[in-house]
């Protein structure tokens, strides 16, 4: 992974692939976590604020939002602390919970091992209802533990296919329009084997790594679609290599000989292929490089409706505050409009918010990225992922880092040849060790 990559910033992939496998797990020692809720406090004062450094123009829309929260009125003032984003979640997971600030940004993936290890308190009777009401379902289900919201996010993630419309033409593939005509895998199979000059039709982002969690969150979708899981009640066996998912995995090996490596990550953009596996961050690029040729498609569909992965940065409050009314108060404020709007401006991203994405140039109905808001709005949450929901978080569970870990390994593995059913039956066998060794990571 390049973790200095601009694009990954807004994704919220980096964070996770920077640790080593065991790092979040045994942070605290596996404490099993408790019920922790932050003190209300008086609601005045100074809060202390935590988010990573991302790219310039995500920092600058953060650091004007708390300005203009701070002038905004004369109760409580942030103090924001910026920290480099190669070194954040380390820096959270190596932080003793009294040590927290009162608001903390977090990487969403990582937010179970956060409450697990008591470093998060709900936000719940904190921030206001409205506040609460008008977050996306899907950013909510990213956020939700047992009921309880511990994450808010500005913005969200989506994935799809980017097509060049041109080429596909050229070669006699028709494509989809919607969500509800995705290609089947069979049908995608089909139009990679198009007319070509060079056979090389396909971009999968291996620039990122697929070992990374890049390819957690860019291929988890093909399990899911397949009607198999990365975790099923708390197990990966019976899930991770059903024999859907083995199947699925297959038909992600077969592709290999029509992808191009990419390794400039220019590949579409230069009209090298006409098609790339990526997410929303890499439109104003292909936009500005293809104009009217470019299409935005969703994944294939391998049976149990296509899909896409979701969830990204999201915002929660520190579970020894003692001023978690405060913390709520700047809360509602960081996730208005105008803020979530200059926010995903600078960064691209789907808004997380239902006004704001509204709202949104890109991503409101008859926008460019309207695929993307529809993708979103059709939410799974992480276990019941039916053929009529479409965006699926990845697993809530504290143990995400050994599931990431180990399905990536497995992932990069089988692209490289192995055999698939034998790399998911060794990362499901290994994924279920380390949940038996840490008691299923239960949150009491």
């Amino acid at each position: 992974m390049i973790t200095g990559h601009g694009r990954h910033r807004r994704t919220g992939l980096t964070a996770l692939a920077l640790l080593p496998l065991a790092a979040l797990a045994a942070c605290g020692g596996g404490s099993g976590g408790s019920d922790t809720s932050a003190q209300k406090g008086s609601g005045k004062g100074t809060i202390s604020v935590w988010a990573h450094q991302g790219q310039a123009s995500e920092a600058t829309a953060l650091q004007n939002a708390v300005k203009s929260f701070n002038s905004s009125q004369s109760d409580v003032k942030a103090e924001l602390k910026l920290i480099p984003e190669k070194d954040y979640t380390k820096t959270i997971t190596a932080t003793d919970a009294s040590e927290l600030p009162d608001v903390l940004e977090f990487d969403g993936p990582t937010m179970a091992n956060f409450v697990y290890n008591s470093k998060l308190a709900p936000v719940d009777g904190h921030v206001s209802a409205k506040t609460l009401a008008n977050a996306t379902d899907a950013i909510k289900a990213q956020g939700e533990i047992d009921g309880k919201h511990y994450g808010l996010g500005m913005f969200d993630a989506g994935l799809g296919l980017y097509a060049n419309k041109k080429l596909l033409d050229a070669a006699g593939v028709t494509y989809p329009k919607s969500v509800d005509d995705a290609w089947t895998a069979e049908e995608f199979g089909k139009a990679l084997k198009g007319k070509d000059s060079d056979g090389k039709v396909l971009d999968l982002s291996e620039q990122y790594g697929l070992a990374s969690e890049w390819g957690t969150f860019g291929f988890s979708p093909i399990v899911w679609s397949a009607g198999g899981g990365l975790l099923k009640d708390g197990k990966a066996e019976g899930a991770l290599d059903s024999p859907k998912t083995v199947s699925a995995m297959k038909t992600f090996q077969s592709w290999k000989p029509y992808v191009d490596p990419n390794t400039d990550g220019n590949a579409f953009a230069k009209g090298k292929v006409a098609l790339s596996w990526v997410g929303h961050w890499n439109y104003p690029a292909y936009s500005e490089a293809l104009g009217g040729d470019l299409a935005v498609l969703p994944l294939p569909d391998f049976g149990n409706g296509p899909k896409t992965g979701q969830g990204s940065w999201a915002w929660g409050i520190g579970a020894d505050s003692k001023n978690g009314k405060a913390a709520g108060t700047f809360l509602d404020y960081l996730l208005n409009d105008t803020n979530v709007g200059a926010m995903t401006k600078a960064n691209g991203a789907v808004p997380a918010t239902k006004s704001a994405l509204a709202k949104s140039e890109l991503y409101k109905k008859g926008g460019p990225l309207q695929l993307f808001a529809d993708q979103l709005a059709k939410p799974c949450g992480d276990s019941d992922i039916t053929s009529s929901c479409v965006a699926v978080t990845r697993p809530v569970t504290a143990g995400y880092p050994t599931v990431t870990a180990k399905f990536n390994t497995a992932l990069n593995s089988i692209y490289g040849g192995a055999d698939p059913g034998e790399a998911l039956r060794k990362a499901a066998r290994a994924i279920d060790r380390d949940f038996t060794d840490n008691a299923g990571y239960e949150i009491p």
